[in-house]
Formats: C-alpha cells, structure tokens, sequence
C-alpha cells in the first residue's frame, strides 16, 4: 500500500538559525594560580566546552606557564568562547596558546571573545597568545578587561593579521571590534576600542590605520617608564616592520605593523626581550 508522505510547514520543521546555533562551540576556561614558598601552583582550574588549559611546567620554577588549547580547532561566527584568569598575591604567570587562533568567515553572528584578567598584590602576568589570524567576511567582536592590584605587574601583547599572505588570502571585507579596559587599584588607566567595519582591506592601505601592513599588534607594559622606551627603540628589527612606542603614567605601549605575520613574530621577540619579558614561551621560538 502506498502511503502518502505528509506535507511539511514552515512550523513542522526547526528554523535554519535554530540548526545553526546548535552547532556553534562553545568554551570557558576559569582558573587562578597562587604563590606559596615562592613557587606558583595552580588553585583552581575550571574548563568547559572547547577549551582547555594545561600546565607544561607545573613543578619548576617560580613562574607557572599556561598554555590554552582550542580544542574547536578555529572560530567562527555564532561561537563564544571565555576566558577568566586570576593570579593571586605575589604568584607569577605566563599565559600563552598552543597555537595561532584562527577567526573564519561569518555568515552573519558575530565570533565573541570575552577575557578578563585579574592580578593581586605583587603579582605578576604575561598575556602572551599568539597571532589571531582572521579570514575574509570575518565578524569578531573581542573585549579584554583587566583588573590589577596597585603594584601588581602586567605584560599584555595581542597580535592580529589579516589573512595569510603566503596563501594569497585577504580580508577585503569584515567587522572587527576590539575593546580594552586596564584598571590599576579600580581606577581607569588604559582604554582602547578599535574597529574596522566593512572594506577592510582599503582601510588597511590608509597611512592612519596600517599603511598597507597586514599584521598588526599591541604590547602593553605596567609599571613601565621612559627606560622601557629606549631598550625597544634601541632594539628595533629594520625588517620587522614599524614599531612606535612611548611611555606615560607609569604603564608603556608599543604598536608594531607588518607585511605579514612572520615579520611581526620578529618584531614581537625583539620588543618583549627589550621589555625584559624573560624567557618566552617555547612555543613562540620553536
């Protein structure tokens, strides 16, 4: 006997957004570090979804080395991932990733990206991910917030370029919206928010914005004087690309612009060694 098939409405069927959001990833990670006998250790670790965090070198040493992992292999938009890191007074952190964060198209969500970085009492952090790569049609929207204790010290560099060169890849257009808020003792001390809407290659071109640099990054150093100043200038990789630094209120910035991704890797050594950053991750010089 045949059976009829029975017709299907648009009520019958879930909605193509509905589908689309239920295959988003997600991830948080949460932890803090603390200092006992001038050794940082792990206090509490909490992951979720996506992402991870592992501790290559736990037991030695009086600074603790974070490496977060993506296990979503990329981002994409209608994906949200958190990121919550505390070090506690007096505790030492490196926090780097295991690999290059790379922001694929959109085909409307945006990719959001929330981390918020605390710092106690004569602690100390270095924020230290490597380059977030971004594809053509991407829609990021990132914000960084960053709560520091008076006399902790923070080392906070972000690195972003606009499609791999050495695959003819461009971002000829996108969204971008990237803010930042650094707090010292509750007061405001640093705030940034850039964003590059719509043709982002031709923007890229004008002299204000990259000059026609593709790789672009941010290094942020608190406490920090005229003394940090001189050591990046005087360190300056000729084919690294641009770097401007300066220092005012007791915190430093660096802006680096670059023809691609690996000039900027160079200039980003050359200016965390100026910074004294110590030894950097073995995953930035392997």
């Amino acid at each position: 006997m045949l059976q009829r098939t029975p017709h299907l409405t648009a009520t019958d069927t879930p909605l193509r957004h509905d589908i689309f959001a239920g295959n988003r990833a997600l991830g948080r990670i949460a932890f803090t570090v603390a200092a006992a006998g001038g050794i940082t250790r792990r206090a509490r670790v909490h992951e979720a979804g996506s992402l991870r965090v592992r501790f290559p070198n736990a037991t030695s040493g009086n600074r603790l080395d974070a490496v977060i992992v993506n296990t979503a292999g990329g981002m994409t938009g209608g994906d949200r991932f958190d990121i919550d890191v505390g070090v506690g007074a007096g505790a030492r952190l490196m926090v780097t990733t295991a690999a290059a964060e790379k922001v694929y198209r959109s085909l409307g969500p945006q990719t959001q990206v929330g981390v918020k970085l605390t710092v106690g009492p004569g602690g100390a952090l270095s924020w230290l991910p490597q380059e977030t790569i971004l594809f053509d049609q991407v829609r990021l929207r990132r914000t960084i917030d960053v709560e520091l204790a008076r006399d902790a010290g923070l080392l906070l560099v972000e690195a972003v370029v606009f499609g791999r060169s050495a695959m003819g890849e461009a971002v000829v257009s996108g969204n971008l919206f990237d803010r930042w808020r650094v707090r010292v003792g509750g007061r405001l001390a640093f705030a940034e928010t850039i964003r590059l809407d719509g043709a982002i290659a031709q923007q890229l071109t004008q002299r204000a914005v990259a000059g026609g640099g593709i790789a672009v990054a941010s290094v942020l150093k608190l406490p920090a004087n005229d003394h940090d100043v001189a050591a990046v200038r005087a360190k300056q990789e000729h084919d690294a690309g641009e770097v401007c630094v300066s220092a005012w209120n007791g915190l430093s910035a660096a802006r680096l612009v670059a023809p691609d991704g690996a000039a900027l890797r160079r200039g980003l050594v050359a200016v965390l060694t100026a910074l004294g950053a110590g030894p950097l991750p073995r995953l930035w010089v392997n």
